[in-house]
C-alpha cells in the first residue's frame, strides 16, 4: 500500500475550461490558508482509504490512520510512504515497538521522488479533475465537497489502477 498526505485549500485548481467566446470566465475566491489535510492509502488492487481533519498531521495522527489501515485491510500490510519527519516520529516507533509492527511493515520510498508514490495521481486527478474550477465559501463546504469527489473516485477502477500503472509498477 502507498501513503501520503496532501492539503486541499479554498483556493480554486484553476483549469481551462469552455466559455462563450469573448467572455472570460471569473472565479470568485477568497485569499486564506484555510485547508483540509488528507491522508489517503491505496492498495494494489485499487482500494483506497482516505482520513481528512481541520489541522496538520502529526505523529499521533499517523499512527491513527496506520489502525485504520489495519482494521480495514486483513493480514500482513507493507505501507510504502515518503521521508516525512511525521512517519520517521517517537509515536510512530512506539506504535510499531507496542506491537503494531505484528502485521504492518512500514518502508520509506527514495527521497524527493515522489514519481514513485501513485498516491500522487490521486492528488492530482482530485484537484484537477474532480474539484477542477470548484469555489467552495467555507471548510465545511469543501470537505463536502471532498467526500463527494472521493466517493465518485472509488467507483473509478481504471483511474485507481492507472496511477498505479503510471509510476511503473507491474499488476
Amino acid at each position: 500500500m502507498w501513503v501520503d498526505e496532501s492539503a486541499f485549500y479554498l483556493l480554486p485548481a484553476v483549469v481551462r475550461t469552455w466559455a462563450p467566446r469573448g467572455e472570460t470566465p471569473v472565479l470568485q475566491g477568497y485569499l486564506t490558508r484555510d485547508h483540509l489535510s488528507v491522508i489517503s492509502g491505496l492498495t494494489i488492487e485499487g482500494q483506497l482509504l482516505l482520513q481528512m481533519r481541520r489541522q496538520a498531521f502529526c505523529g499521533p495522527d499517523m499512527v491513527q490512520f496506520l489502525r485504520h489501515l489495519l482494521r480495514h485491510i486483513p493480514g500482513k500490510l507493507l505501507v510504502l510512504w515518503d521521508g516525512a519527519s511525521i512517519h520517521r516520529g517517537q509515536a510512530v516507533r512506539d506504535f510499531l515497538a507496542a506491537g503494531g509492527a505484528a502485521r504492518l511493515h512500514l518502508e520509506q520510498l527514495p527521497a524527493y521522488a515522489p514519481e514513485l508514490n501513485p498516491d500522487e495521481g490521486i492528488w492530482h486527478y482530485l484537484k484537477h479533475v474532480e474539484l477542477r474550477n470548484l469555489c467552495c465559501d467555507d471548510l465545511p463546504e469543501l470537505q463536502q465537497e471532498l467526500r463527494r469527489a472521493v466517493a465518485r473516485l472509488r467507483h473509478k477502477s481504471a483511474v485507481l489502477q492507472g496511477c498505479i500503472s503510471e509510476v511503473g509498477y507491474a499488476l
